[in-house]
């Protein structure tokens, strides 16, 4: 395996930047989830990677290489897409051998590492099939298989579980982190999907209109957001916002908005200090909201009456979803609570959990 190193890679459509002075590094082994809204130029930046886009700017490293004039079939790569892309004529086991065939590997060769790759992806009892005789799930195997049978330095996967349903989609994340823990390989896996780019990688890349916002953990990434894009785009319900004023009286630090006011604690009040009587953005989770009778562990707490305009039961929990005067906000509330539409309802905001954001640069404060 390899690492995969981008500096200031550009990828420009005539007069338009797809991909902006992304500068990025993949350690060998490592798990890189790159993750975005549609159009953000995640999957550009993953062909480019793969050499089926061409670089308008800036350079690509894998391993020590620099492969920016390096065609495809000499990266040593190999790509798994959202279509299988199977043959259906042919069996799974010569679907997962063709490459090999193509290559001129011995027919030894060529048995070994289909069956190994089989093993690994538990496909052996499927080597006889064809393609129209298995699952969205398994067919998705196979392609995986095609890819390890080849034994390349990098993976590169563009939105490969998209195509199956719910469960599948759960199945095939835990295949592929056993796989990546089996193989040590080194992955790069493009996803418009949060839950994908928060359980599978290593690190998430967050991308927004081909800049890169933020690489990180994805415990990071969440928890600490750079700015207020990050902060919104990751997490479902998403992170409630609101523009307010920051005030100090008497040596204390208060947000104030047009539906409630708080006193901010103290140990991460002084980061406001410059924002004293001016706009910031307050942000914070639905699940740093919780109803009355959950919140009694919480130390800096602040308690907001609402009124409830609808409700999503979960099952283990609550999505309620509220008025504070002429705010709306959501909270992530236990299965106990029972939060009925037109009824007030009391929440409790964890002060502990809040985030910042300037309004003019959008960069987090707190």
């Amino acid at each position: 395996m390899a690492r995969v190193l981008l500096k200031n890679v550009t990828k420009m459509f005539d007069d338009v930047a797809a991909v902006k002075d992304v500068n990025l590094a993949i350690k060998d082994k490592e798990f890189v989830v790159l993750v975005g809204p549609s159009g953000c130029g995640k999957t550009t930046t993953l062909r480019m990677i793969a050499g089926l886009e061409e670089i308008s700017r800036g350079e690509i490293y894998i391993g020590d290489r620099l492969v920016n004039e390096v065609p495809p079939k000499d990266r040593n790569i190999a790509m798994v897409f959202q279509s299988y892309a199977l043959y259906p004529h042919m069996k799974v086991y010569d679907n997962m051998a063709f490459g090999l065939k193509l290559r001129g590997e011995s027919k030894k060769e060529i048995d070994t590492r289909v069956r190994e790759a089989a093993e690994i992806l538990g496909l052996t009892v499927y080597l006889d099939r064809l393609p129209k005789q298995l699952s969205g799930g398994q067919r998705q195997r196979v392609a995986l298989g095609r890819a390890i049978v080849r034994h390349p330095q990098v993976f590169l996967m563009d939105e490969p579980l998209s195509n199956l349903d719910a469960k599948l989609r759960v199945q095939m994340r835990a295949q592929l982190q056993r796989i990546h823990k089996q193989l040590e390989a080194t992955i790069v896996y493009v996803t418009h999907d949060q839950v994908e780019a928060m359980t599978l990688g290593q690190k998430v890349a967050v991308i927004l209109n081909g800049e890169l916002q933020q690489v990180d953990a994805p415990l990071t990434v969440y928890e600490r957001p750079t700015n207020r894009f990050v902060a919104g785009f990751l997490g479902s319900p998403p992170m409630n916002f609101f523009k307010g004023q920051v005030r100090k009286k008497e040596g204390k630090y208060f947000f104030e908005c047009e539906g409630f006011k708080f006193e901010v604690p103290a140990d991460v009040a002084g980061q406001l200090a410059s924002y004293v009587d001016r706009e910031v953005s307050f942000g914070i989770r639905p699940e740093d909201i919780w109803d009355i009778p959950s919140s009694g562990w919480i130390d800096q707490k602040f308690l907001i009456e609402t009124r409830v305009e609808f409700r999503e039961l979960m099952g283990s929990e609550t999505f309620v979803y509220v008025k504070a005067g002429p705010l709306a906000l959501t909270g992530r509330v236990g299965a106990m609570a029972d939060p009925q539409p037109g009824s007030k309802f009391g929440l409790v905001f964890n002060l502990r959990k809040i985030h910042f954001f300037d309004p003019e640069t959008q960069k987090a404060i707190i």
